[in-house]
């Protein structure tokens, strides 16, 4: 086969970090595969030389988002009916109400999931977001690309975003082979499943087996496992400051040991600002005991609130912000673009600091990476803004029944315990790092550094197998 021409459909932004500011994109050229970018998304992406074609209209059908809200709420009832668990309820989101057309949706999407909740009825719904989204201007003109433009394959970033679904299907109806890849390791259980594809890319064989016990459409030759090339840059040394140069660039005190807070989202967990204000309050006790401890906040990367200034105000002698370096240029969680340089900063956040504290978040894996331990806090808040949400929600989710045993952290139960912890860490406790490597191994495909690598060698099995 001689057309090496692989369209990479961003359909969002979220995919740029994996699939433009990684090695994919040398790694393919070097591997002699011509690469065009099929970007929806505002970013400019000559401006890092890549050869692009925006997409100007990525209008969904009207019917789209109905049709894939019912799927969504079709299929976790699927997967409570098969595992008896209600832990997928807690995936759905509210219905909306507020005004006439979203109080329209939602009784349309209620109905259809009250009227298709069996296998065919599924089905029904998966074939007509396909009729529905033929029938768009989208959908021709991304026809009208790839018949320009013969590509032998189209990789899609993200599995999740409705913008991709009428370049896929276009693609797949001219009989050019297409595969999303899955890009977040609680993206399956959730059924965030938006698109379909001839192939599908995954982290691990954890989450193929999620992919088929959830999607049981699906066939064991369609799956292929290659890791996610969002951990590569940990393994980069060449990007490494020193301690010297990270600390002037970020005005931190050479003095100072620090513990990074990772923040979440505000759905996620909704009561930060309180968890930093506790670990701030703990930095201070310990440094009136003898250590010269400072808390490097960075907050999630998705998360332009003012919701800690507060906190940030008040404990600018122990807290010092990193902000992430994002864009965000619309109000969805998926319109915000990271920046190349944002991949070193991370890095050289976690190669800089001893340990990180969060709320069940990936950064683990980020940190165990980095030979480095992560603490999950544990406890609720009293008189919360939001009384029904809880920790226990959150680690009763899919995802975190995948760690090996309960030492893969660090548990902070109570804000009395967050000492005690970064005392043993600081200290040099790594007792948990052996489990969160184990854990590691389970989510992400290893060695982690060769991701890309993966990717490119079953883009090449793909397109020659066809």
């Amino acid at each position: 086969m001689t057309n090496k021409k692989i369209f990479v459909l961003l359909p969002d932004g979220i995919g740029l970090k994996n699939f433009a500011f990684s090695d994919f994109y040398k790694l393919g050229i070097d591997a002699g595969f011509v690469i065009k970018y099929w970007n929806a998304t505002p970013f400019d992406l000559k401006d890092l030389r890549f050869d692009e074609i925006k997409i100007q209209n990525s209008k969904s059908h009207p019917l789209t988002e109905v049709y894939k809200n019912a799927r969504k709420h079709i299929e976790l009832n699927r997967s409570i009916t098969r595992t008896k668990d209600s832990v997928y309820d807690s995936y759905r989101f509210p219905f909306e109400y507020k005004g006439i057309k979203k109080a329209l949706k939602s009784g349309f999407t209620r109905f259809l999931v009250v009227s298709h909740s069996t296998e065919s009825g599924l089905q029904r719904i998966r074939n007509q977001i396909k009729n529905q989204e033929r029938k768009t201007l989208y959908y021709h003109q991304s026809m009208e690309t790839l018949q320009k433009e013969q590509p032998a394959f189209v990789f899609c970033t993200n599995q999740r975003p409705m913008a991709a679904i009428a370049p896929l299907l276009a693609a797949q109806d001219l009989g050019i082979p297409t595969a999303t890849f899955i890009f977040s390791w609680d993206n399956i259980p959730k059924a965030t499943m938006v698109v379909e594809t001839d192939y599908y890319f995954v982290w691990s064989d954890h989450m193929k087996q999620e992919l088929l016990l959830y999607y049981p459409y699906l066939k064991q030759e369609q799956i292929f496992i290659t890791g996610t090339p969002q951990f590569e840059s940990h393994f980069n040394q060449s990007k490494l400051l020193s301690r010297d140069a990270f600390f002037e660039q970020n005005r931190l005190d050479l003095d100072k040991k620090y513990i990074c807070y990772s923040g979440d989202d505000v759905t996620t967990s909704p009561n930060d600002p309180k968890y930093l204000e506790d670990v701030a309050i703990t930095i201070r006790e310990l440094n009136k005991k003898g250590y010269l401890l400072g808390v490097i906040f960075r907050r999630c990367p998705v998360d332009f609130s003012s919701r800690f200034d507060k906190v940030l105000d008040d404990y600018q002698d122990v807290i010092t912000a990193i902000v992430p370096l994002w864009e965000k240029v619309g109000k969805e969680w998926n319109t915000v673009f990271p920046a190349q340089a944002d991949i070193d900063l991370q890095m050289n956040t976690i190669a800089h600091t001893e340990m990180v504290i969060n709320l069940g978040s990936s950064m683990v894996f980020d940190y165990v990476a980095h030979h480095k331990s992560c603490t999950f806090i544990n406890y609720n808040i009293p008189n919360a803004l939001l009384p029904i949400w809880s920790v226990e929600k959150i680690y009763n989710y899919i995802h975190f029944r995948s760690m090996p045993n309960e030492t893969a952290v660090f548990w902070i139960d109570k804000p009395e315990s967050i000492a005690g912890i970064i005392e043993n860490v600081i200290k040099g406790d790594q007792s948990s790092i052996k489990s969160a490597k184990q854990w590691f191994e389970i989510i992400n495909q290893h060695p982690p550094e060769e991701a890309s690598s993966r990717i490119w060698k079953s883009i090449k099995t793909i397109i020659y197998k066809e």
